[in-house]
């Protein structure tokens, strides 16, 4: 039984738990969650009818959020007798989050693999073959990343992989690069997007599904450095290819948006990171900020979706507001990274080797737009 970590297993025997899918023979199920997007959730749903490549029809579990524009109707209506995969729907009478709803998706799996794909998202032909085929090759990699593309702009990258700062500030690799073939070659990637990806059933089983604490925004980066520390690999698969649509959930210019990265980006910090950069975190987040300012003054980076001095400050205030959240939150992670103990196969030293290797430099992180 997949549950989002032990210490949280309470939360996924709720009574809106359906029961597991009787797909022997599916190798794989694609979990797709929704909220308010019914018309990006069919162009997602078909665009997995046109997958080719697997050698049996899949599984599609449609977990909504409590949506009030008939996209359960729709998706049941158009693809409740796909030629190509079975859909199963789950029924929340809320919005749940991105992390509890995939739980639920993956809690009902039987499959030996889990894609999950954002319902503002659109697998190519091949995508979820060329992910499975990967994992295939790769026994001790429980993770498969995709190379996703901008929907509005399909010549530009919106992540190929992940890249992460020291203090916890994790960003695409590849954000708003032209697509020239410089991530046309299989290689590791230190953990997957959410937004398109392949995990390996066995690890979810070994080390938990998401972090529901962490809602939505850097929970896949929880997960993903959770399943290195325990030993796991990630490859990126340049040959499973997604266009996504950026910021179609709240918007790029969205402050709640922002409160729930900074605050997760602490939260990720006091659960996994080594103590050294626990230690360390304060000064490099200061110098991120200090970094983030000077690119701002020169009309670049994330701060700059916030023109005027009342929208810096309005950023500000978010942030401080973010930050409060993420200390009080810190003992209960505390707990969680103590409880991880078991699951450790990595040392600090080589956690931190690990994410040095991938690190996004601090002037390319500041003068990004995530």
């Amino acid at each position: 039984m997949i549950v989002p970590q032990r210490y949280n297993a309470r939360r996924v025997s709720s009574p809106e738990r359906p029961a597991p899918l009787p797909s022997p023979q599916s190798p794989v199920t694609v979990v797709v969650v929704n909220w308010n997007r019914r018309e990006l959730l069919r162009a997602c749903l078909a665009s997995l009818e046109r997958q080719t490549g697997l050698s049996a029809r899949f599984d599609v579990v449609l977990v909504d959020n409590g949506s009030a524009d008939q996209s359960v109707e729709m998706a049941r209506r158009e693809f409740g007798r796909s030629p190509v995969f079975t859909l199963r729907v789950i029924e929340n009478s809320h919005n749940r989050g991105f992390c509890a709803a995939n739980n639920q998706g993956m809690a009902v799996a039987e499959t030996p693999y889990i894609a999950l794909l954002n319902n503002d998202a659109e697998a190519e032909p091949g995508w979820l073959a060329a992910l499975c085929a990967a994992l295939d090759r790769h026994p001790n990699a429980g993770m498969a990343a995709s190379k996703i593309l901008v929907w509005e702009s399909p010549e530009r990258i919106d992540k190929a992989g992940h890249l992460i700062y020291l203090d916890g500030q994790n960003r695409g690799r590849g954000t708003g690069e032209i697509d020239r073939g410089q991530y046309d070659h299989e290689e590791e990637a230190l953990w997957p997007d959410g937004c398109a990806c392949l995990y390996r059933r066995r690890m979810i089983d070994e080390i938990g599904g998401f972090d529901e604490d962490f809602f939505a925004y850097a929970d896949d980066a929880e997960l993903g450095l959770r399943a290195r520390i325990a030993g796991w690999g990630c490859v990126y698969v340049p040959t499973a290819i997604v266009r996504h649509h950026r910021g179609a959930t709240l918007g790029l210019a969205n402050l709640r948006r922002l409160e729930l990265i900074e605050r997760n980006r602490v939260l990720l910090v006091a659960k996994l990171f080594p103590w050294r950069l626990v230690w360390l975190n304060g000064a490099l987040y200061l110098a991120r900020l200090a970094a983030g300012a000077l690119a701002a003054a020169r009309n670049r980076g994330e701060i700059n979706r916030f023109p005027g001095l009342s929208g810096k400050l309005r950023v500000l205030w978010t942030m401080c507001k973010a930050d409060c959240q993420a200390l009080w939150m810190t003992p209960r992670m505390l707990a969680k990274r103590r409880h991880l103990s078991r699951l450790r196969k990595l040392n600090g030293s080589q956690i931190t080797r690990l994410l040095w290797k991938h690190r996004i430099p601090l002037r390319e992180l500041s003068e990004q737009s995530n």
